[in-house]
């Protein structure tokens, strides 16, 4: 009697295991089988040459991007500068960009079902719609004119990405033959707005500011001399000429060093960190799935002088474009900003919608006073340092960094800001691998690239 209770316990336990097991199968099969489904090897959806063979990839006004031929091809949108422009988007025959729409969103182009599988009567697979403007694009891959490095516009009050350029870049319907060894293919398949970190030069005074606004109750009503250098920790910091007197707002506009790395040390390495924590620099962003490089800012047993040279965005800061172009949609929108989002929808071969894509918001990056400030400060750079002429018909507020990289390379360009328009709320990021001056480089592409979303130019 004991053994036929004891098998009876040791059934019941394989019973429920058995059990458990089931149903976490096909939680599994329910929330993964797209990805199962979409798996490279799957000659259902594959072709021959290992490239996905069902599904349209389409930009937010409907141009189709990527489609499969009459032949059974996968083949791309006319103009190879689009083709070029939206590489990093879309993908490429290979597979080798990562956050190509082609391999990031293959389980939503299949066509996938839990009745059908992979298997799809229509043969089609599934319509998926990015976020971007493939014009947009365009204008960003002409206004770069080969240059490396990244453009990006998104709307910070719903997270829909409007541009996501990164060069260098190639024809994917006619790609060359890449010698890894050729300095001009470095990184190309790596979309720098997501997947690079650069040194923020000018841009992160913003951080140390906004630091200073809410830490130092008499940030307001400092005055500055600089004579072109100044000792900070017994560090000599240095600027491009010699500014004299200086207020808060004189300081932000010429972008003196010597004033804001001694805002920095006076708050001392742990505020700064903390700041930047906060304001998303240091954080990764899942972008519809798709995850942005981490930022760092390495500030442990740092000297005052270390920490002055931070606060102006140099010593061994290091910043994502994607989390810069976040930050200015926090301050934007008093504090907090949407996160990214790159794909739009997907719809059936029918048309039929599939897919709802939930807007999600950052955590409190700022203080709503803080950003209110902010944001009046970056207007009046625009006013006096940038040129409102340059940006016509838009309320702008803009930051430029000139990011020093050491030896005898031309620095990085950076420019970065927003719209304050609630019909075009807009922030963008721009940076120009050793581009030079960040007003003049990288804010010529940040105008063409918002003229053709504003003005229609």
């Amino acid at each position: 009697m004991r053994k036929i209770e004891q098998r009876s316990a040791v059934c019941l336990l394989l019973c429920t295991a058995l059990l458990l097991g089931s149903i976490l199968f096909f939680l599994r099969f329910v929330v993964e089988g797209p990805r199962w489904a979409s798996f490279s090897a799957n000659r259902h959806l594959y072709g021959p040459g290992g490239t996905l063979a069902v599904g349209r990839v389409l930009d937010r006004d409907g141009d189709v991007l990527s489609y499969v031929n009459s032949d059974g091809r996968r083949a791309y949108y006319e103009n190879s500068d689009v083709r070029r422009a939206t590489l990093h988007a879309v993908g490429d025959l290979e597979g080798n960009v990562g956050t190509g729409a082609l391999s990031a969103f293959a389980d939503q182009l299949s066509g996938y079902d839990l009745l059908t599988g992979a298997y799809s009567p229509m043969g089609a697979g599934n319509d998926l719609y990015l976020t971007i403007d493939a014009h947009l694009n365009y204008v960003a891959h002409r206004a770069m004119a080969g240059r490396k490095g990244a453009a990006a516009v998104y709307n910070y009050q719903t997270g829909e990405i409007l541009c996501m350029y990164s060069s260098p870049n190639f024809d994917p319907a006619d790609p060359p033959v890449i010698d890894p060894e050729d300095p001009a293919y470095d990184g190309i398949y790596v979309n720098r707005f997501l997947q690079s970190t650069y040194p923020p030069g000018s841009v992160f005074k913003l951080v140390t500011l906004a630091a200073a606004i809410e830490n130092l109750n008499d940030w307001d009503s400092r005055s500055f001399t600089c004579t072109g250098s100044t000792l900070v920790g017994g560090e000599s910091v240095t600027c491009p000429a010699a500014h004299g007197e200086l207020t808060v707002q004189d300081a932000l506009a010429v972008s003196c060093n010597g004033f804001f790395a001694s805002l920095a040390a006076e708050l001392g390495g742990p505020v700064l960190s903390r700041y930047a924590r906060q304001g998303g620099l240091t954080s990764s962003y899942s972008v519809s799935g798709l995850s942005s490089a981490k930022g760092s800012l390495t500030l442990e047993s740092a000297s005052d002088g270390e920490v002055g040279w931070a606060g102006v965005g140099q010593h061994r800061d290091l910043v994502n474009p994607c989390a810069v172009m976040v930050y200015m949609g926090a301050i934007a929108r008093g504090g907090e900003a949407a996160v990214p989002q790159l794909v739009l929808e997907t719809r059936s071969s029918l048309n039929f919608p599939l897919s709802f894509y939930l807007k999600k918001k950052t955590g409190t990056m700022l203080e709503p006073g803080t950003a209110g400030i902010l944001a009046e400060l970056m207007a009046e750079n625009v006013q006096r340092s940038y040129g409102p002429e340059r940006f016509p018909n838009m309320d702008i507020c803009a930051k430029s960094g000139t990011a020093e990289v050491g030896g005898d390379q031309t620095p990085h360009a950076w420019f970065t800001g927003f719209l304050r328009d609630s019909g075009a709320p807009y922030a963008f990021v721009v940076v120009i691998e050793n581009g030079g001056s960040g007003s003049a480089a990288a804010g010529a592409v940040a105008a063409d690239i918002l003229n053709a979303l504003v003005n229609g130019d």
